[in-house]
């Protein structure tokens, strides 16, 4: 499932200086989320080793230029701490920034891929995540409830990956935001895909070379 993680600023003991980099945690381990989810430590140490450094996004808008470059991304004891730089020059970093420094853009949040075998459902509702298959991005939000936000998924190029990304979607939805964000496709052209693809799948086998075929197709849209 795409997923994303939001904590305000006030929770991961922000440290900025006049260079324009700034630290703090985007995740803390063994806390309840609003959403009932305990992410333990050892959760990023995969992705962070085969995927490298996620992107630094505002509110999670990957089809605009990166506000700036994470230079670091590491787990301790407490969660994953994290150290960023601003873009010098660039206008939309420099307006995140000044309202960062303001207390008017109060929240991180990372934003990836989290398989059903990545998590164990507890008894009591909760869920407990012990690992991210894919940090795509950590983005300063202005809203951390903001349930529009969209993960990046536009560096999945290839076919096995987006594949992957299909075959482990749980909804409609999830599927109509892989194809809005890894394709670039509009609201609008989204839509209608769905609609063709579910009008098309109906009386057709759900076997592994119809859904590598819709994946292929996706990834040319992606290219």
């Amino acid at each position: 499932m795409l997923l994303r993680k939001t904590l305000s600023l006030s929770e991961v003991a922000l440290k900025s200086d006049d260079t324009g980099r700034f630290s703090g945690y985007a995740s803390v381990f063994g806390n309840v989320d609003s959403d009932g989810d305990i992410i333990l430590r050892g959760a990023f140490e995969g992705t962070l080793k085969t995927h490298g450094k996620p992107k630094m996004f505002f509110n999670h808008d990957w089809g605009t230029i990166p506000v700036g470059k994470w230079l670091s991304a590491k787990e301790d004891e407490h969660g994953l701490m994290v150290e960023g730089e601003f873009t010098p020059g660039l206008p939309a970093a420099e307006a995140v920034r000044a309202a960062m420094k303001h207390g008017t853009l109060d929240g991180l949040s990372v934003g990836g891929l989290v398989k059903q075998a990545d998590a164990e459902l507890m008894e009591d509702g909760r869920r407990v995540i012990r690992r991210w298959s894919r940090l795509i991005e950590i983005s300063p939000v202005v809203f951390p409830a903001n349930d529009s936000a969209r993960v990046d998924t536009s560096s999945v190029k290839g076919g096995s990956d987006i594949l992957e990304l299909i075959e482990d979607a749980a909804s409609i939805r999830e599927i109509e935001l892989l194809l809005r964000d890894a394709a670039g496709l509009s609201k609008a052209a989204t839509s209608a895909l769905v609609a063709r693809i579910k009008a098309v799948s109906r009386g057709e086998p759900d076997d592994d070379a119809a859904m590598k075929t819709l994946a292929d197709r996706v990834a040319r849209l992606a290219a």
